[in-house]
């Protein structure tokens, strides 16, 4: 990881809780690494506006009632029961957008979701 592209406090929590719930759960992220960074973005910003990863990938009519139900945080319900991500962030290995990784840097996590760079 290079220190050259500081993160959020919460974009840092969910690139690491990410990685580990990835290992942990031997899934892998997508293929394509922008759609892995976006989809942390996504919980980070969350995170920051409600206090809960949220999936970012859905709908909600009222979010802070999603967040209170807990139902759709990350990892959602049918993750943890299923291992099925809507967001494609955590693939297990025979999903044909599965990559090879279990890790992202805090490098290609900015430059996909466009961090200023100091």
């Amino acid at each position: 990881m290079s220190n050259d592209y500081p993160l959020s406090e919460n974009l840092e929590a969910m690139r690491k809780f990410s990685e580990t719930y990835a290992q942990r759960t031997g899934t892998y992220f997508c293929s394509d690494l922008s759609v892995t960074s976006v989809v942390i973005e996504g919980l980070a910003k969350h995170k920051d506006e409600y206090g809960a990863p949220l999936c970012p990938c859905r709908h909600y009519e009222d979010k802070t009632a999603e967040v209170a139900a807990a139902y759709w945080n990350c990892p959602c319900v049918p993750m943890r029961e299923r291992k099925e991500c809507h967001c494609m962030l955590f693939l297990t290995e025979d999903n044909d957008f599965a990559g090879t990784d279990q890790s992202i840097s805090t490098e290609v996590l900015t430059n996909h979701i466009g961090v200023e760079k100091n």
